[in-house]
This record gives C-alpha cells, sequence and structure tokens, in this order.
C-alpha cells in the first residue's frame, strides 16, 4: 500500500453505494494527511447519513478524524433500528419519491413532500428548520452539511422503500388517520357535515367519515382500494407494535 493511502472496508450493507473496485476488504483511497476520515468516505460514494460506527486500526474514531497513510479503516453502516434523537420523527420527500410519501401517509407517518423541485438548497433547509429526515436517491443532496438528518433510499421500487425506511426507522403506525394528498391530519365528521360534496351512491352506501384538517378532503369506509389495504395489512403484520 501506499504511503499515501489507506485501506477501507465498507460493511456489506454499504455496497450498492460504492463501485465494485470499492467493495472487496483490499480497497484502497487517497488521504492528503489535512481531509477528514468523512470526507474520504463520501469521495467513495457513501453519504455520512450511511454511516455507523468507523475504526482506524481498530479504535474508535469520528467522521473529523484525518486518517495517516498505511493505516486500516473500517466503515460499518447504521444501526437498525436508526434512533433519531431532538424531534419527534417525521420525514421530508424529494420530487422522486411521491408513491412512497403516500404510502408513508396512509401508514400514518408525517411524510412532507415537494411535488415540484424546489432545489436542494431549499431542501436541506426546510430538513434543518423542520427538523425532518430527509429521505433521498440523491447522495449530492444527502452530502449537504445543512441537512438535519437524512437517508438514502436504496431501491427504486416502492414497495421495496417502504418496508426499507420502515425497518430503518421504526416510525410508529397509525393507518387512515393521515390524508395521502397533503399529510394532514383526519378527524372523524358526522355524515350531516360533508352529504353536500358526496355522490347520491356514497350518501347512501356509508356512515362514518373523516376529513383532513387541512386540505378538507373527505373519505369513508369502504372507499380504499384493494391494493392499500393490502399495504396497511403487510406493513402492520411486519412492522406493527408487536415488532418493536
Amino acid at each position: 500500500m501506499h504511503p499515501a493511502e489507506i485501506r477501507i472496508r465498507f460493511a456489506p450493507e454499504l455496497h450498492p453505494l460504492l463501485s465494485a473496485r470499492r467493495r472487496g476488504d483490499g480497497a484502497v483511497a487517497a488521504v492528503d494527511g489535512v481531509s477528514t476520515l468523512g470526507h474520504v468516505v463520501e469521495s467513495c460514494g457513501t453519504p455520512l447519513t450511511e454511516v455507523g460506527a468507523l475504526r482506524a486500526d481498530g479504535r474508535p474514531v469520528e467522521a473529523s478524524y484525518v486518517p495517516r497513510g498505511g493505516e486500516s479503516v473500517e466503515v460499518a453502516a447504521v444501526t437498525r433500528p436508526q434512533r433519531v434523537p431532538g424531534a419527534p420523527l417525521r420525514f421530508l420527500l424529494d420530487v422522486h419519491l411521491g408513491t412512497l410519501a403516500r404510502r408513508l401517509r396512509l401508514l400514518g407517518v408525517d411524510a412532507a413532500y415537494e411535488s415540484e423541485d424546489i432545489g436542494d438548497p431549499a431542501l436541506a433547509t426546510r430538513s434543518a428548520a423542520e427538523r425532518r429526515v430527509l429521505l433521498s436517491r440523491d447522495r449530492g443532496l444527502l452530502r449537504r452539511r445543512e441537512i438535519w438528518a437524512g437517508a438514502f433510499v436504496y431501491s427504486d421500487r416502492p414497495d421495496e422503500q417502504l418496508r426499507d425506511v420502515l425497518g430503518r426507522f421504526a416510525p410508529p403506525l397509525a393507518p387512515w388517520t393521515r390524508c395521502t394528498a397533503c399529510n394532514g391530519e383526519l378527524e372523524s365528521v358526522g355524515k350531516d357535515e360533508v352529504a353536500a360534496g358526496l355522490d347520491g351512491g356514497t350518501r347512501r352506501t356509508y356512515d362514518v367519515f373523516a376529513r383532513c384538517t387541512r386540505c378538507a378532503r373527505v373519505y369513508w369506509r369502504g372507499a380504499h382500494s384493494d391494493r392499500l389495504e393490502a399495504i396497511v395489512a403487510g406493513a402492520l403484520a411486519e412492522f406493527g407494535p408487536s415488532h418493536r
């Protein structure tokens, strides 16, 4: 190994973020005696949002540690379930994760979502201002220092994305309590309060209704497709209270 290099080993969970040459025990990375270990790790393709414990020659170090040539570094993945202290657990999703946002809301998880691309600086600023965990598949966005907390979404398939987020953060689930359109909380309302906005068939068939406290969208029992029911049932079976 060159004296201006370190040997670096990433946990298998991080391998999807790495090029093939970085995935083995013999991977090396250049060091300059100035750059931090956090910078070196990110230059290999792994945002620090995905990194757990760091070790240099077997001893624990921080991301601010400046590695020396010849050291062997181990990079662990975040521990699951990951705890995010300092604020209630809630999320902010970028423009590419609309389906995931709606599914999280379906399960009662607070999931803000930008349906238009407002730009990385604005997303990072909102994450910090509202103390929301920023979910994204954009590694560059997750490297921005101003975000409060973040997580890379590893899959591009909504079913796998949902399992990944629920398994990583273990948010409390309360299905059918949040508006899937705007993320507002739902409140129970009497049929007479919403009857004017319902078609005749719905008025005759259903008696239990809820309304979004933010956008006033109305929901009723029986309006859920089999697909939505299956998503809820699957999430509760795998990630419900009995699995915490």
